[in-house]
């Protein structure tokens, strides 16, 4: 793990909050699901969507779902951290009121997203005055990140040749973030990330 020009000093209002991205099959939903069943006590930011849901999935679990006119009146309200519209057609955005809530009662709190994502939220905690570490989760080298997406099988070969593109992009923008942590096994890099939480939030690590 490296930290860069990380301070850590829990926020008046509770720890600050943990936004996690990384590039396109580096397993960030694997570290973050290994870090969650050893502690659960992690809150993990549900985001809103106005997509259909897909079979299986659970509104308010793996998304709050909602008509394009709801997401815009809470969006025109100022009620979403961030928001996006992904492939010109659904909206995507992260709920403020909930974030604020589990900060201010200091239950460590991490929002997983891409890093435009990740890029809205810096501009709107910055004007909002709210206190956030960035952490890129990377792979141990690019031909490990090929051959990770490679082994998955779930892309056509133009799909991975997309995604593989976007990758070299994402993992460009690392120096923006205040902390790496490499992701050689989900284990150790879920550690990682727990040590980097317990830190914000004054938890015993151990």
């Amino acid at each position: 793990m490296t930290i860069a020009g990380h301070n850590s000093s829990a926020s008046s209002t509770g720890g600050r909050l943990i936004v996690l991205t990384g590039p396109t099959a580096v397993g960030k939903g694997t570290v973050e699901a290994a870090l969650l069943a050893k502690h659960p006590e992690v809150w993990v930011s549900v985001s809103a969507t106005t997509r259909d849901p897909r079979p299986g999935e659970v509104n308010g679990v793996n998304y709050w779902f909602m008509s394009e006119s709801e997401f815009l009146r809470k969006e025109q309200a100022g009620e979403f951290l961030e928001t996006a519209v992904v492939h010109g057609m659904a909206h995507y955005g992260t709920p403020l009121q909930p974030v604020l809530d589990h900060l201010a009662a200091k239950i460590p709190t991490i929002l997983e997203i891409d890093l435009q994502g990740a890029r809205r939220v810096k501009q709107q905690a910055a004007a909002m005055g709210l206190e956030v570490v960035y952490v890129f989760i990377a792979p141990p080298s690019y031909d490990e990140l090929v051959r990770r997406l490679v082994g998955r099988g779930t892309e056509t070969e133009e799909q991975r040749k997309k995604r593989l593109e976007t990758a070299k992009v994402e993992l460009a923008a690392e120096p923006e973030f205040d902390v790496t942590i490499v992701n050689n096994t989900v284990e150790q890099a879920a550690d990682d990330l727990w040590q980097v939480i317990a830190q914000e939030y004054g938890i015993d690590a151990d």
